[in-house]
């Protein structure tokens, strides 16, 4: 038995690929072909667009697959939602789908948009979004490069943003969210009720876990005296409790923790302050609780 693996093919491809070999699979993506080989003779993995996932996923296609939630409401797709994977293109954050018009533009909230045109990709959420806020606005399907339609007669935009800088960077000024999105690992119903695939499914998502929080982490160890103990461990934030173990040099123990790598820089020097000696930071692959 073998489980069809889909990889969002795209924005995601290279972090989701990235991912999947800090979690232990090696997955290779051949030129112009749609089936990645994988070092996992218990998965075949294929090639889709995150926009089509859940329809792949819904119909049985495949059995499993990576996509966006956005694209998941956007296709109605009747999927089991299986773990949610915070990630995405540059960072392991969420995406906003964001209301968008030119900065010269007089509109200021969404009502100013009745009547007006919106090109988006998102346009079955962009019409619930608009429902929901009494506005009745022309909305149009955009191939990409959305960015673009305000100068050929779009008043708005409706585009996913990490940071909303490629939107500034084209002239535009955000006005409203219409959604937030996060990367899902869905399943089709009927496979999600095979137990090998169940099991397989649920190994594979506790790995990828494991990597998406080793992402923000490092590890640290150093030696310190005993005098200096505590004050070291008091600076540590970590996981649970650092390890501590003594040396064989007497009055010497090693301290080694997990902490998150955005404070390392600030931790560092206060450690060496407080008298840890060989410090040594390392990068991980896996973080499991």
């Amino acid at each position: 038995m073998k489980l069809k693996l889909g990889i969002p093919k795209g924005s995601l491809q290279d972090i989701t690929v990235k991912l999947f070999k800090k979690a232990g699979f090696n997955i290779t993506v051949h030129p112009r072909s749609y089936f990645p080989s994988i070092d996992d003779g218990e998965i075949e993995a294929v090639l889709f667009r995150a926009q089509e996932m859940s329809r792949y996923v819904e119909s049985g296609i495949i059995d499993c697959g990576i996509t966006g939630y956005d694209w998941i409401l956007e296709n109605g797709s009747r999927v089991a939602k299986v773990s949610e994977l915070i990630y995405a293109k540059q960072s392991l954050k969420p995406v906003k789908w964001v209301l968008a018009v030119p900065e010269g533009s007089p509109v200021k909230r969404v009502r100013d948009l009745k009547g007006k045109k919106i090109a988006t990709e998102l346009v079955r959420v962009t019409g619930e979004y608009l429902a929901r806020k009494k506005v009745k606005s022309e909305v149009e399907f955009s191939w990409g490069a959305t960015e673009v339609k305000t100068r050929m007669g779009v008043q708005a935009i409706v585009e996913v943003t990490e940071t909303g800088a490629s939107l500034r960077a084209n002239g535009l000024r955000i006005i409203d969210t219409v959604c937030e999105s996060t990367t899902m690992f869905i399943a089709n119903k009927k496979a999600w009720q095979n137990a090998w695939k169940k099991k397989k499914i649920e190994k594979i998502i506790m790995l990828l876990k494991g990597a998406i929080m080793a992402e923000q982490k490092v590890g640290l160890k150093m030696n310190v005296q005993k005098r200096n103990l505590e004050r070291v461990i008091r600076i540590l934030p970590a996981i649970k409790r650092p390890t501590v173990s003594t040396l064989s040099e007497k009055g010497w123990f090693d301290i080694d923790t997990i902490i998150d790598e955005e404070v390392v820089k600030e931790i560092i020097p206060a450690l060496k302050k407080a008298g840890a000696s060989g410090i040594i930071e390392y990068p991980l692959n896996k973080v499991i609780y």
